[in-house]
């Protein structure tokens, strides 16, 4: 009792109360509209289906986000809300089920038993004096045994991947938490998935799993302790690599990175974290313009970081990247990713707007040189973030990406394919009032396949006016509509998704 009137009447009345929040950390924005948070959906069957589903689309379409369970009690920014996983079941043609649940996350799990949010918040919250006294105010409760850290404090919120039998909810500040899907399409939270004791260190939310070898490669970082970043991977099996510590100067936010044949290619940028902002009143997520952006290029069976490559690309920050691939005639690596400016104006406010351009960097291992070229023409220029290219490609030249059009920021009122070599651009639009996510491309079994854009793309989509969600299936080889499927309840916008087939759903764990 006596700490929680600390919190109110200290933390929240004489820190935080009295400077107001901006626009980057206010709920009132941040989780306003389809961005607030919904309760869970048990199964619904049988869902109404607009058009032609086709019928080799067999398996489940999951896709994770953040809903906070709580009603935020100080700064709130949307990277912050608990897992919720949103998963519709179709096969031959039928829109089986649909159902959305809580990755019951020790976090989760902990706040529910006292009935009130008490995990710090690591963007909404962590700002400043404030922030060091929740800090404070969490630490003295973990000591009172009111709370405990060492089972976990991440949300499971950002990304899925399924490997091995399993289906992974991740967020970077934790272990994966492995999430089953039912024979009655329902989701239920096994628990945090260490990959048999191998996994002792959080794991990023964008695993890249190599479609020819089966293994599923893997950044770990610190933001306090060195090494700052860990690179290790998982064989088919799931039997882990040793860790590849690669020494870095400062702990750097790398959110994504990439994969080729033979190479994976890992984002040291601007955007790191200096905790000694918070006493001086700012935000611990700072851009760093005296710091060079570069690329590393290290080998997938490295044993060292002194085999990597680090290739200087000045004034770069990529949130994401898309694909990348080997051209051994140049000795260059190609990179594919979204290069974002200002660079931290997801975490901290900025009076400019927001640019994400396609962009094509290319690495050259032999000289260090590096170019880059905006994709699109200056004319269609968009912002073009969260998407995938054709997951049996991963690694290797690809011609299309699928990307979501991210305008008006942060809403997608589309999505578009591009031509990675032309730069043409196709666009599927929502239509008014009608905003979405990330398009998550669904190929075509490579047996019978006609070529990489043979499949389609699976799309939330939510009508504004309206007040209802729905499923779009569109042929990604004409980009036309093929269905569309009625959901029972509103899907919150959310951040990345991924299609388990109906075999992977039979060998699940």
């Amino acid at each position: 009792m006596a700490l929680d009137a600390f919190e109110e009447g200290f933390v929240a009345n004489v820190l935080e109360r009295p400077h107001g929040l901006s626009r980057t950390v206010d709920p009132a924005v941040q989780i306003a509209g389809n961005f607030a948070p919904v309760g869970e959906t048990p199964p619904a069957r049988a869902l109404p289906v607009t058009g032609r589903i086709p019928p080799f689309i067999d398996g489940v379409y999951a896709r994770n986000g953040a809903n906070p369970h709580f009603d935020p009690v100080a700064g709130h920014h949307l990277f912050d809300g608990d897992g919720m996983v949103h998963a519709l079941r179709i096969r031959n043609g039928v829109a089986e089920s649909y159902a959305s649940r809580f990755t019951d996350t020790e976090r989760l799990q902990q706040e529910r038993a006292l009935g009130r949010p008490v995990f710090p918040k690591a963007i909404g919250e962590l700002h400043g004096h404030s922030g060091i006294a929740r800090l404070a105010l969490f630490y003295a409760r973990a000591a009172c045994g009111l709370v405990d850290p060492s089972r976990g404090t991440g949300v499971a919120n950002a990304g899925l991947v399924y490997f091995n039998g399993h289906l992974l909810a991740m967020s970077e500040d934790d272990i994966p938490y492995h999430v089953r899907v039912g024979d009655d399409g329902d989701l239920s939270t096994a628990g945090r998935y260490d990959f048999g004791g191998q996994l002792q260190c959080p794991m990023i939310a964008h695993p890249k799993l190599d479609p020819a070898t089966g293994e599923l490669h893997a950044l770990s970082y610190d933001v306090i302790n060195k090494p700052y970043l860990k690179y290790f991977y998982f064989a088919a099996d799931g039997t882990k690599s040793p860790d590849v510590e690669i020494p870095l100067h400062q702990p750097t936010m790398i959110h994504d990175f990439a994969i080729t044949e033979n190479f994976v290619v890992v984002p040291d940028h601007q955007v790191v974290f200096k905790l000694q902002e918070m006493l001086r009143g700012g935000s611990p997520v700072v851009l760093d313009k005296e710091k060079t952006s570069r690329f590393g290029v290290l080998p997938k069976r490295a044993s060292h970081a002194s085999e990597m490559v680090w290739v200087d690309v000045p004034d770069c920050f990529c949130f994401h990247l898309w694909n990348a691939w080997e051209e051994p005639h140049t000795d260059e690596v190609v990179v594919i990713g979204s290069c974002m400016t200002p660079a931290d104006s997801i975490f901290n406010h900025s009076d400019e707007p927001l640019q994400s351009v396609l962009t094509e960097i290319r690495l050259n291992t032999r000289t260090g040189a590096s170019t880059r070229r905006p994709i699109l023409a200056p004319a269609q220029q968009v912002n073009l973030e969260v998407g995938m290219v054709n997951s049996n490609l991963l690694g290797r030249n690809t011609r299309y990406a699928y990307l979501a059009v991210a305008e008006p920021w942060p809403k997608v009122s589309g999505f578009a394919k591009v031509h990675l070599a032309t730069g043409d651009l196709t666009k599927f639009d929502y239509g008014e009032g009608r905003f979405g996510g990330e398009p998550c491309f669904v190929p075509m079994d490579p047996a019978l396949s006609r070529g990489e854009d043979d499949g389609y793309i699976l799309t939330f989509v939510h009508d504004e006016p309206a007040g209802t969600s729905e499923l779009l299936v569109v042929n990604a080889a004409d980009m036309r509509l093929e269905a569309t499927i009625q959901l029972p309840s509103r899907v919150p916008y959310g951040f990345h998704g991924t299609f388990i087939t109906g075999s992977e759903l039979q060998s699940q764990a």
